[in-house]
């Protein structure tokens, strides 16, 4: 067990050494990366599970919003939110930008590494205009956040209608074509 071991990090070493600068940044980038995704998976609540109804909002068992919270503590869990995301996000791209105008990454990498920073920039655009939307039509405070092929909503709101519930799915079908099925609704009460 020991020299299998050994064995191991020998070999460890001399991939390292053969990798070079370029293949150490190009793992930073991966290891930052997968942060985000996760950092990302975490917020939507893992919003890809397939136990999720078709359109879930989250109620306790007695049909109440999941919790009550005045309104200065809704406005400081939304801002927290939004500045988590952009915050992971940030990271993400200042990483893949090192990549993208590194003089020693390879050309693979390089565009790789470019692909990436569209593919975030898009799914930004996609929920801003989701949150956009939705303030225009009349819910005062909302996120979107999109992973995968997955959205979750989070709203103020003191009780969600139907129609309003419609509402949010097809601004999520028509920005980034989420299915309701997909879709995950996180209600926030606002009121006392």
């Amino acid at each position: 067990m020991k020299e299998k071991l050994s064995g191991f990090w020998t070999r460890c070493r001399e991939l390292a050494s053969k990798a070079g600068a370029r293949g150490i940044i190009a793992l930073c980038a991966v290891v930052i990366l997968g942060g985000a995704v996760a950092l990302n998976f975490i917020l939507s609540d893992g919003a890809k599970d397939a136990d999720l109804p078709k359109l879930a909002i989250d109620l306790t068992s007695d049909g109440e919003a999941e919790q009550t919270l005045e309104a200065k503590d809704v406005e400081d869990y939304f801002a927290s939110i939004t500045l988590e995301r952009r915050q992971a996000r940030d990271e993400a791209i200042e990483v893949l930008k090192t990549v993208t105008e590194s003089t020693t990454a390879l050309a693979d990498a390089k565009t790789r590494a470019g692909e990436e920073i569209s593919r975030i920039a898009a799914g930004m655009e996609k929920e801003a205009n989701i949150e956009a939307l939705m303030q225009s039509r009349g819910f005062k405070q909302c996120v979107a956040v999109l992973s995968d092929n997955a959205c979750s909503v989070i709203v103020e709101s003191d009780g969600l209608l139907q129609s309003e519930v419609a509402q949010i799915s097809e601004i999520v079908w028509e920005q980034a074509g989420i299915e309701p099925g997909c879709l995950r609704i996180i209600e926030k009460n606002g009121k006392d």
